[in-house]
């Protein structure tokens, strides 16, 4: 069995979600059933920290399809913080690279996100 361990915040910008270890077939379903539950808000952006992940095979990469899907419906967007080279390669392999925004790090992400006008 994988070993996910999955931490949220909330911030000004929007929710959090910190991911370290294997996303993988086993843990994938743990990120799907945190997604309709995350406080977002019209406007804001969910990011997603891969900074702590050592695999991501394609059920994780699903799974980073369904945090976006969500963060659409909820007509924010969806940045992806710190990714590792291995799932870099695989984004870009199967050109997701054009789909999802990148930051260098969560904090980078939240400091330049800007709130929606009125």
């Amino acid at each position: 069995m994988s070993q996910l361990r999955i931490r949220t915040r909330t911030t000004p910008s929007g929710p959090v979600i910190e991911l370290a270890g294997e996303l993988d077939h086993d843990s994938a379903p743990e990120i799907r059933d945190l997604l309709p539950n995350l406080p977002i808000r019209y406007g804001q952006q969910l990011v997603v920290d891969l900074g702590g992940l050592t695999l991501c095979d394609s059920s994780g990469i699903t799974a980073l399809i369904a945090a976006r899907n969500i963060a659409l419906a909820a007509h924010s967007t969806i940045v992806l913080a710190a990714v590792p080279d291995l799932v870099s390669r695989i984004l870009s392999i199967v050109g997701l690279d054009q789909v999802f925004p990148t930051r260098p790090t969560a904090q980078a992400a939240e400091a330049a996100w800007t709130p929606p006008t009125e």
